[in-house]
């Protein structure tokens, strides 16, 4: 409704004119608020959450993990020791014999007691996968610096001169046989023997836990990609918690196992040379060669760049024709060259 109105009428037409109360969608092309972008002043303190947020293309999920477990070597198989006829003093071949059976029985006793090689390999192709996959809960290492004061003047300084890793604790689902438990039941045997109640050589009973970060990069169709990772070295069962029954509680069965190990490291720090952070592929980095003339290109981007130059090289590949006909296998004249370092 228009704040004044009036009209004449000309030859049998109204003519009519008014002063209408607003004027905002009057040169609706030219406003000066269609050119502003979407989104958020990236400039202000929520700008910035938001910037970083989209970068980092989400946060860490504490269910997204994967842990990775290896039983230890073990003892190799003991190989009875022969005669040896090549002395300077020789013996009948009865006290050969005789003597044959004493280090065979001595051999037997300090070595067949533990979890051997072939033993401990067919239970870990039996049952790896599921212990794997029967990981409920685990935590990543600390690493705690030791220091001590030195004091000369004023404020003391505080020194490092050692680092220390408490043990981790790991939690289980348990089928009905138990045989997640019976999987690390396995391993202490490897450490020590029941029967003759000694204790293995350090190698043969120490293996790597690999812990992992799962997420999803933007750039690839994966939903769980390594994102993050760490390796325990020389790890061990220390600890086989108990399993508790009870009446009142029907829920599924768990338990706990404590690992100790000796230090561990971040997979992507000690490899900086070789890798980027955040790169999916860490255990598999090898230098490219021959990738073309676009993909020489693209490696020298930087990494947020890069993802973004393969979308657009791979949807290049696809619409052009002979890339609609092979579905982007063929992208003449550069070949069929493997993928980018992301």
């Amino acid at each position: 409704m228009a704040i004044l109105r009036g009209g004449v009428r000309i030859g049998g037409f109204d003519i009519r004119a008014g002063l209408p109360r607003d004027r905002s969608l009057d040169n609706v092309e030219n406003d000066p608020r269609f050119r502003q972008k979407a989104g958020g002043n990236p400039e202000t303190t929520i700008g910035r959450f938001q910037s970083y947020v989209n970068e980092a293309e989400g946060f860490a999920r504490k269910a997204r993990f994967y842990v990775e477990f290896n039983l230890p070597r073990g003892e190799d198989s003991p190989a009875k020791p022969g005669p040896n006829l090549n002395g300077a003093a020789r013996q009948s071949s009865n006290e050969i014999a005789i003597n044959d059976i004493n280090l065979s029985t001595a051999a037997e006793e300090q070595l067949v007691t533990f979890q051997n090689q072939q033993e401990l390999n067919a239970i870990h192709t039996a049952n790896g996968r599921r212990v794997r996959a029967f990981c409920n809960a685990i935590e990543m290492p600390e690493r705690n610096i030791e220091t001590k004061e030195i004091r000369h003047h004023g404020p003391a300084y505080k020194l490092a001169f050692d680092y220390k890793s408490a043990d981790i604790t790991a939690t289980f689902y348990c089928d009905k046989f138990l045989r997640e438990r019976s999987y690390f039941e396995t391993w202490q045997a490897a450490v020590f023997s029941l029967q003759s109640q000694n204790y293995n050589f350090y190698d043969n009973y120490v293996s790597d836990v690999n812990i992992f970060q799962l997420g999803q990069f933007a750039s690839r169709n994966e939903r769980d990609d390594i994102t993050y990772a760490v390796k325990l070295f020389e790890c061990f069962p220390k600890i086989i918690g108990p399993v508790a029954y009870s009446y009142d509680n029907n829920a599924v069965q768990t338990f706990q196992v404590t690992f100790t190990f000796r230090y561990w490291i971040n997979y992507f720090l000690e490899r900086s040379g070789n890798i980027e952070l955040g790169s999916p592929n860490f255990r598999s980095v090898d230098v490219k060669s021959g990738l073309g003339a676009f993909g020489g290109i693209l490696n020298k981007l930087p990494p947020e760049l890069r993802r973004a130059g393969v979308d657009v090289l791979q949807g290049l590949k696809r619409r052009i024709p002979i890339g609609g006909i092979t579905g982007g296998r063929a992208f003449p004249p550069f070949g069929n060259f493997p993928p980018l370092n992301l």
